[in-house]
Parts: structure tokens; sequence; C-alpha cells
């Protein structure tokens, strides 16, 4: 490219004719190296501002490749976790209902119990003597009911035959309801006997687990001494502690399991606790084993509470802002829609309740502005 040298044109445009060229004519001169020199000037200056103009529009031209996807085929469903454990539906403090010397104990810490099966004595002399007490009273008063009722029935015979008045009638007939009321105290008396001499004989409420016995021969227990902590076999339930916001999923759910050693075993909800604990803003929620073949790990086991969340998620490379939303572009007839998505975090993934058909934008979405054409 040819520079030029803008003082010598100027020079010359402006260098008089003559030594002696008068001053009127060098007016005209001037004038137009005047012209001149700002015509080159603009022209100069205007080549670097175009070229400045056609770089960012070059750029603003460029090809944005933009790539779509079915929603089905994109979403994902979390699988959720939580601490759990094998807690026995029951676990009872058995304690001695009344009191005496403690003959024996059947049955140490870890062993199984059948229901029914005797468990601890404690010595019954004292009680048999009661139930025995109570058994003489009851005669007693049999005998003075027996006594009433022949009397009455020979003082119903006096009054047919005139000797005997209607109210001492009366008096005969009062006796004798009296002597019933007492039979029937004595009869409970004699039933309350027999039922603290058969507590005398502690007995496992439930086919169990001895998980500690308290229980020592020989020694003085009291009505409600702990002899023994006993837990309910065969019907466990895993329990775990959940957020509030988890809840509905695992309701939804059709696939918890309970892993523990490296096994999975299927589980059903049973219930969910219906108060939120103070410190940890948790619920607790409990499961049973499926399939009702018992439970088929030992109770106090660890372990893992494990489902898929039934309701879709889209990842977060997907989402975008735009303005104070968060959401995610989906193709509507060639068009970009921006969806937002409620309660969507960024760097998390979002529920979405699209169609599972949908077009969703998997490719390029960060240059995209709701309402552009998509070729």
């Amino acid at each position: 490219m040819r520079l030029i040298d803008l003082q010598q044109v100027i020079g010359r445009l402006a260098r008089p004719a003559g030594r002696h060229r008068s001053t009127a004519a060098a007016r005209p001169a001037r004038a137009g190296a005047a012209f001149v020199a700002a015509c080159v000037a603009l022209l100069l200056a205007g080549t670097p501002a175009a070229h400045a103009q056609g770089t960012p529009a070059a750029a603003s031209g460029a090809a944005v490749s933009i790539g779509t996807a079915a929603l089905n085929e994109v979403v994902i469903h979390p699988q959720r976790e939580l601490a759990a454990s094998v807690m026995p539906r029951n676990e009872s403090k058995l304690s001695a209902e009344v009191g005496g010397v403690l003959l024996r104990w059947t049955a140490e810490a870890g062993s199984a119990v059948k229901k029914g099966e005797v468990l601890a004595e404690i010595d019954p002399v004292d009680l048999r003597l009661a139930l025995q007490q109570a058994q003489a009273a009851l005669d007693a008063a049999l005998a003075r009911l027996r006594q009433a009722e022949q009397q009455l029935g020979r003082a119903q015979e006096l009054v047919r035959q005139g000797f005997f008045s209607r109210e001492a009638l009366i008096q005969r007939e009062t006796e004798v309801a009296l002597m019933r009321s007492e039979r029937a105290a004595k009869q409970a008396q004699l039933a309350v006997a027999r039922r603290q001499l058969a507590k005398a004989t502690l007995r496992a409420p439930f086919a169990g687990s001895v998980v500690e016995r308290l229980a020592q021969t020989g020694e003085a227990v009291a009505p409600g001494t702990v002899l023994y902590v006993l837990a309910e076999t065969g019907a466990a339930e895993v329990t775990a502690s959940i957020a509030p916001a988890d809840v509905a999923g695992l309701r939804r759910a059709s696939d918890p399991v309970f892993e523990t050693r490296g096994r999975r075993y299927p589980l059903r909800l049973l219930r969910v606790g219906g108060t939120v604990s103070a410190p940890a803003r948790t619920q607790e929620v409990r499961l049973g084993f499926a399939g009702g073949a018992g439970v088929p790990v030992p109770v106090g086991s660890d372990g893992r509470l494990l489902w898929s969340d039934p309701q879709p998620y889209l990842p977060a490379p997907l989402l975008v802002r735009r303005g104070s939303e968060i959401g995610v572009f989906v193709d509507q007839g060639g068009v970009a829609r921006f969806v937002a998505l409620p309660g969507a975090q960024e760097g998390r993934a979002a529920p979405v309740s699209l169609p599972a058909q949908t077009r969703v934008v998997v490719r390029g979405q960060a240059t995209l502005q709701d309402g552009v054409a998509l070729h």
C-alpha cells in the first residue's frame, strides 16, 4: 500500500506561484489546500473504523449448534438413601406383678423363647395361703346363704298357714338377698387370689428374643421390678428418619429396599409418623419386609433404605437462568420457548412435569432467548 505524505500535498497546494504573487491570489489556493487535507483525513480515518465494525458483525453471525431430545430420554430418577435399622415391633420390659422372692429364672440373654414359655418364678407360698383364705371365706358365705334360704322357705310355709306375718317374710327375703351378694363378693375375691397366684410365674407374652435378663435368683422383688427385656421376633420393622419433603416420593415409590451386608431386601411402606422431630426436623417412617417370609435379617441390624424417586428430574446442565427464573428451553414448532421450573435451583436437578415427548433443548441452550427460531 502506497503512503501519502499529507505535509507535501498541503505544502504544494499552499506554495505561491511566484515570489511576488499577490495576497488576493493566494487566498483561493490556501482554501483549496484545506479542503483537500480534510478529505484525505476523513478518508484515512474511515478505513480503520469500518474494519473495527466488521469483527463483531462476523461474530454475531456465527452459527450456534442447537440440539434437542425427547424429555423421556433425558430425565433421571434420583435414588434416595437414608440410614435405617431393623427394630422389633415390640420390645417390652417384663416386670414382676407381685412381690416375693425370686425362686428361679429360665432364659438367658440372647435366648429365643416361645409365647407362653416360663421365664421366672416368684415364691408362691404367701399367694397360695391367700387363695386358701379366699376359698374359705367363700365357703362360709355359701353356708350362710344356704341357711338363709332354708329359713326363707320355712317362713313362706308358715305364711300360707297363717302363723307368720308378712313383715317377717320380707325380712327373711332380705337376708337371702344379702347372703347372695356376699357370695358374689367372696367369689370375686377368690378369683383375684387365683390371678395373683398365677402372676407369680412370669411368662413370655410373645415369641421373641431375650435382650436383657435382670432377674437374679434369691432376690426379693416388688411389683414393677423389671426382670427381663424381651424383643418380639417375626414382626420386625425397618425404621428411618426422613425429611418431610421426601415423604411424598417414598409414598409413590414401588421399589424400596433395605440394604445390609451387601444384600438387598424388598420392603413395603407401613406408616409415616405424623409429627416432625424438633432437633432434626424429620419424620419417622416404618417399613415391613415384603413377601411375608418373616424377618430375613436379625433384629438390630443397621443398613440403608434405598428407593428411586418416581418423579422425573431434569439434569442440572440442561437448566438455564433467564431473568429471575430457572428453567429449560423446549422446541415448540421450531421456536425456542423458555419454560420456568418452580423451585429449581442452580447446580441441582429439578423436578419436571412436562409431557414425555416434549422436545427439550440439550445443546446450545445457553445462547437462546425465548421466541428464537430453531434451524
